[in-house]
């Protein structure tokens, strides 16, 4: 398959493109500067300049591919909701593109999140707003003729380079001199090695039926307070509640039980992580080096 990829550079985007080169598929991955396009070149990729609000580029690349897989998404948490909206704009428009051809739409949201109990894949359309409105209408365009799915993040893709939550955590601890939690740290965060979920997304570009709700769940719940016990070890620190203000936005998220299974995607496409949980991820020293 000749497969169009956003993100394709990104801490997700970095692993499923190889995933997929590896699988025997022609990769064509969306760049909006000089270094991600050199590294999409470097990698074999076929380069398309452009970003999620160029709707130009993201019409050419969906209609000169087979599939689609969008993992683009501007994290800048200072313009959250209008971030949304950009990435609805960019799913509807390469869903237009697809419509009727039966093509594989894969986009990307995150782990539905139900306060205190176990999520589950149909959680996600439950949701009136944010990605999981992206996600539904997503899943919605099966009807109009596209092979569509959604992969679910955790709160944590992690492994070696990730700049994610975690080593945000690390970097507080750092700070601070304190390895922090919230509360008494009993909430739980779901979790997925990259390379696990790069798995997923080819499985979801190659058979995922549509309308698919799929969770790339490895951990499905660990311990806020357990990830901070780790890094207070390695990091010779203290382990102690600290106020959610002092996380600034993160402290809202650490602050939510939000567990979540993926035994329905498991069934559905015989996905299982391979790789180390993100406790043995942690316990591999890699997030307090340096």
């Amino acid at each position: 398959m000749r497969i169009f990829v956003t993100g394709a550079s990104g801490w997700t985007g970095s692993a499923v493109v190889p995933e997929l080169v590896a699988a025997g598929h022609q990769v064509v991955g969306l760049a909006r500067s000089d270094a991600s396009a050199a590294a999409l070149a470097a990698a074999g990729v076929q380069v398309l300049r452009g970003d999620i609000d160029d709707l130009g580029a993201l019409r050419a690349g969906a209609s000169d591919a087979d599939g689609v897989v969008h993992l683009a998404f501007k994290h800048d948490f200072t313009n959250y909701e209008q971030n949304i909206l950009d990435d609805r704009r960019a799913v509807e428009t390469m869903g237009a593109v697809l419509e009727g051809t039966g093509k594989p739409l894969v986009i990307t949201a995150g782990t539905p999140v139900v306060p205190g109990a176990l999520a589950t894949e149909l959680d996600t359309l439950k949701s009136a707003d944010g990605r999981g409105l992206t996600a539904t209408i997503a899943a919605g365009m099966a009807e109009r003729g596209v092979r569509s799915s959604v992969v679910n993040l955790p709160r944590t893709v992690h492994g070696p380079g990730d700049k994610g939550f975690i080593a945000m955590l690390v970097a507080a601890a750092r700070q601070s001199g304190v390895a922090g939690y919230v509360g008494d740290g009993s909430q739980r965060w779901p979790a997925v090695h990259r390379l696990d979920a790069a798995r997923l997304f080819r499985l979801a570009v190659e058979d995922a039926p549509a309308g698919s709700i799929l969770n790339a769940v490895g951990d499905e719940g660990v311990r806020i307070a357990d990830v901070a016990a780790i890094i207070g070890r390695h990091l010779d620190l203290p382990v102690k509640p600290r106020p959610a203000e002092e996380f600034g936005f993160l402290g809202m998220v650490l602050a939510v039980d939000q567990p979540a299974s993926g035994a329905a995607t498991r069934d559905l496409l015989g996905w299982a992580p391979r790789h180390p949980s993100l406790i043995e991820d942690l316990e591999e020293g890699h997030y307090t080096e340096g």
